[in-house]
Parts: C-alpha cells; sequence; structure tokens
C-alpha cells in the first residue's frame, strides 16, 4: 500500500505541475495541500505513520544539490547573457545581504543577540527558493524566464555560502574571514578539477548506465566536502556550469582533440535526467513538508507580526533594486518565494543557537505568504504569446527593449 501511495502522489503532482500552466497557481501550494491533508486523513483513520521529520533533511540536501545543479546547468555565460548575468547577480546579492545584516543588528542591538547568531538565524528567510521561482515562471516570456532562473540560482548559491560563512568557526572575525576565503579558493581549485574529470567521464563511459553514477559522484563530492567544513555548493555549480557552457571550452588548448560533438548529445540526455530527478526529489520533499505540518504553526498569531516583517522587507528591497537595475516589475517584483533552502537551512541551525521567535511557525508563515504574493502576481501576468509549436513566445518584451 505503502508503494501505491507513493506511485499516486507523484502522479498527482505531476498533474499539479501540468495544469500549474494554465491555472498559474504554483504546484507547491497543492503539493504542501496535499501532504497536509494526508496528514489529517491518517490522524483520522489512526493511520500509524513513522516519523517522517527524519527523512527531511535528507530529501532536502539531495533537493538542493539536484535543484542546483539544474539551475546552473540552465545558466548561459556568454556575452549575450552579460547584463542580465551581471543584474540577477546584483538583485539576488543585496536585498539578501542587507535584509540579513539589518535584521541581525536589528537582533542584536534590541534583544542582546550575539550579531553571528542573529545571522545564522535571519539568513534562511533571505534566500530565493529556485525549486519554487523557476518551474513558476514557465509560463514568462524568455527574458523573464532566463532573469528568475540566474536570479533565483544565484540567491540559492550566495545564500549557503553566506550561511557557512555565518555558521564557520566560533566567531565572526578578521582572522576567520580569510580562513574562509582561502577554504573558498581551494573549493573553487578543486571544484574545476574534479568538474573536468567528470565531463571527461560523461564524454568517454561507454556503459549504458552513465548518469547515475554522475549524480552520485555529485552528491559524494558535496558531502566529503561538508565534512571538511568547505563551501562544498561551489563544486556543484562549477559542474554546472562547465556542462552548460562547454561551447565555451572549445578555445582551450588541451582540449582541443576532446570530442565536443558527442559530449554536448551527452550533456542533453544528463539535463533530461537531472529535470526528472529533481522533479521527484522536490515534489517528495514538499509532501514530506506539508505532512508535518502543525495547523497551530500556520494560524500562530504570536509569529506573524516577525513573519509579516520579514515579508515586507523582502517585498520593499526586491522592489528598490528591480527599479535601480531597469526591471520590469510585472510580474518580477512578486516572484520572490522560500522554500526548500529556507526549510533545510533552518534544520540546520543547531538548538544552542536558534532564536526562539524565528521558529517552526515563522519559516512556514514566510513560505506560504512568498508563495500566495507571487501566485496573485502570475494571475495577472498575461501569458506570452507562443510560436507556431505552442511554446511562449522568445520575442523581446517592450519593457526589456527599452
Amino acid at each position: 500500500m505503502f508503494i501505491i501511495g507513493i506511485c499516486l502522489v507523484l502522479l498527482v503532482s505531476y498533474l499539479f505541475d501540468i495544469t500549474s500552466k494554465f491555472t498559474k497557481v504554483p504546484s507547491v501550494i497543492f503539493l504542501l495541500a496535499t501532504g497536509w491533508l494526508l496528514n489529517q486523513v491518517g490522524g483520522l483513520f489512526n493511520i500509524i505513520i513513522p516519523n517522517l521529520n527524519v527523512i527531511l533533511p535528507i530529501l532536502g540536501t539531495i533537493g538542493l544539490i539536484l535543484i542546483v545543479l539544474e539551475g546552473s546547468l540552465e545558466l548561459e555565460l556568454n556575452r549575450s547573457t552579460q547584463s542580465v548575468v551581471k543584474k540577477s547577480a546584483l538583485i539576488a546579492l543585496f536585498p539578501l545581504v542587507i535584509i540579513a545584516i539589518g535584521f541581525s543588528l536589528f537582533l542584536n542591538l534590541e534583544w542582546e543577540i550575539p550579531f553571528k547568531q542573529s545571522l545564522i538565524n535571519i539568513i534562511p528567510f533571505c534566500i530565493i527558493s529556485s525549486s519554487i521561482a523557476i518551474p513558476s515562471a514557465i509560463n514568462l516570456s524568455k527574458e523573464k524566464r532566463q532573469f528568475i532562473t540566474y536570479e533565483s540560482s544565484l540567491s540559492d548559491i550566495i545564500g549557503v555560502i553566506f550561511f557557512n560563512f555565518a555558521t564557520f568557526g566560533t566567531a565572526i572575525t578578521l582572522t576567520g574571514a580569510f580562513h574562509f576565503v582561502g577554504q573558498f579558493m581551494l573549493m573553487l581549485l578543486i571544484s574545476l578539477v574534479a568538474s573536468l574529470v567528470l565531463a571527461f567521464l560523461l564524454a568517454k563511459i561507454d556503459h549504458h548506465i552513465k548518469y547515475g553514477p554522475i549524480i552520485i559522484l555529485n552528491i559524494l563530492i558535496y558531502q566529503i566536502s561538508k565534512i571538511y567544513h568547505l563551501p562544498a555548493l561551489i563544486f556543484i555549480l562549477f559542474f554546472g556550469l562547465i556542462l552548460g557552457n562547454i561551447d565555451e571550452l572549445k578555445g582551450v588548448k588541451f582540449l582541443k582533440k576532446f570530442s565536443f560533438t558527442k559530449l554536448n548529445k551527452e550533456v542533453k540526455h544528463f539535463k533530461d535526467v537531472v529535470v526528472e530527478a529533481t522533479f521527484i526529489v522536490r515534489t517528495l520533499f514538499f509532501i514530506v513538508f506539508g505532512f508535518v505540518l502543525k495547523t497551530e504553526d500556520i494560524i500562530n498569531e504570536d509569529s506573524v507580526v516577525w513573519s509579516l516583517s520579514i515579508v515586507i522587507s523582502i517585498y520593499v528591497f526586491r522592489a528598490i533594486f528591480l527599479k535601480l537595475g531597469k526591471m520590469d516589475m510585472q510580474p518580477l517584483f512578486y516572484i520572490a518565494p522560500r522554500g526548500l533552502i529556507t526549510v533545510l537551512l533552518f534544520l540546520s541551525i543547531t538548538p544552542k543557537d536558534r532564536f526562539p521567535y524565528l521558529n517552526e511557525s515563522v519559516v512556514i508563515q514566510v513560505i506560504l505568504l512568498t508563495t500566495f504574493v507571487m501566485m496573485i502576481g502570475l494571475i495577472f501576468e498575461k501569458k506570452a504569446k507562443p510560436d507556431f509549436l505552442g511554446f511562449p513566445s522568445f520575442r523581446k518584451d517592450k519593457n526589456s527593449e527599452k
């Protein structure tokens, strides 16, 4: 029965994913609601279900790796994308840093919480969820989809690195910062070498099973790097960027004898596998997260002030930097959801570092509020005109040409 239930849930979630193109309701809302309803039904019929809180961090970690890998595979690094990459990087970076530091200073001055501890608690709320934002942008024009993909993927990566820095050592000092930068540079070197080796293996392995082992190696390298407190997500980013922009390496001397034609074909198939795997893990994560949701956490009045303060800050700074970047406000202003990485980083905070007022209720409310705001913005967005094959048009928006 359990296997039948999992299969039905995954098929229903696939239906949600398809219908979200037409309803403009993010599939994550349906997934969370499905998980919550399953919990209520289970309680109604006294069905004994094991503690699913244990597997949530595992699904979250694998989901994080696959989501960043999927996002980085889509990032094109060439002259035509320089402008959007710069804008998305700045809009991903500055609001995240300003909100994190601003709230941390407030907690430090008002509640006398150490600045480092404050940063650890607030950073998870500052990161845009690419697992929600990217699928939700499917009906937008090519330029807007591209921006959302870059911004949310970079927000994930920058946010996790920032969180790793905040949790590094016992205090935030200049010596600690230099040590972290040293580890960062070491991870860059490891990432570059490991990524090229894995790309070489992808092109050379003739066995019919090759994509699964490559993904497993990614997860293995990530986890080993985490054990040694290295910024492990850098490797996932590098690997995805190298594969996604493999044609840009044709001019490198020692790669001239490399078969780029065959590798391009393998990369295309690898992308498809990563997308499929990400869908399954993301679905299971949000179903399980919805299942472990407590109704009292959703409607907790004591957490509303904190949740609204965070959400208002998110959209105020988002509006400011979208204006400064001369980006189209509709619907980009609304697409800043929090999700998987917020939950994952929150769960990784040790009990001694927890700030009691930024609790599970605040996490749930911020995720739901930002997702509903995104849903409202998308409902009023006109769908991009389809081309002759029925896909959204790749023609430029008038606003993007200005």
